[in-house]
């Protein structure tokens, strides 16, 4: 079964949210979370409210243990990007690109993450 949660809109870039998945991605949300918190990063505060969301979904929703859930998925998505100006040299204005990025966690249990461990990628059955 898989249990999702999704942020919307976070004003961090893609691009530096990315850089952190590698941290959580793969193990249980309670280790994932004390990885990240000991990181220096600031794009690991939406990403640890988004896994700890995702865990108050299968525990409140599914009626799941937190303690048999597994981060299955970690998608960085590029949101729109506000376009502001900044004012330069010469009275021109330059533009300022202000960023932002959706989150998206996938959970899985562990029972289903030790039967996909099992398959074979690129052959037919």
């Amino acid at each position: 079964m898989e249990i999702m949660a999704k942020s919307s809109y976070i004003r961090t870039s893609a691009r530096k949210l990315r850089l952190v998945v590698p941290l959580a991605k793969g193990f249980p949300p309670e280790r994932a979370i004390t990885a990240l918190e000991q990181s220096a990063k600031r794009a690991t505060i939406p990403l640890i409210k988004t896994i700890k969301q995702a865990v108050a979904n299968a525990v409140n929703n599914l009626k799941l243990e937190e303690k048999n859930l597994m981060i299955k998925n970690i998608l960085i998505e590029e949101g729109p990007t506000y376009k502001r100006w900044r004012p330069a040299a010469r009275g021109r204005a330059v533009p300022r690109l202000k960023r932002t990025s959706h989150i998206r966690v996938i959970l899985e249990t562990k029972e289903e993450a030790g039967k996909e461990g099992g398959k074979k990628s690129g052959t037919k059955s």
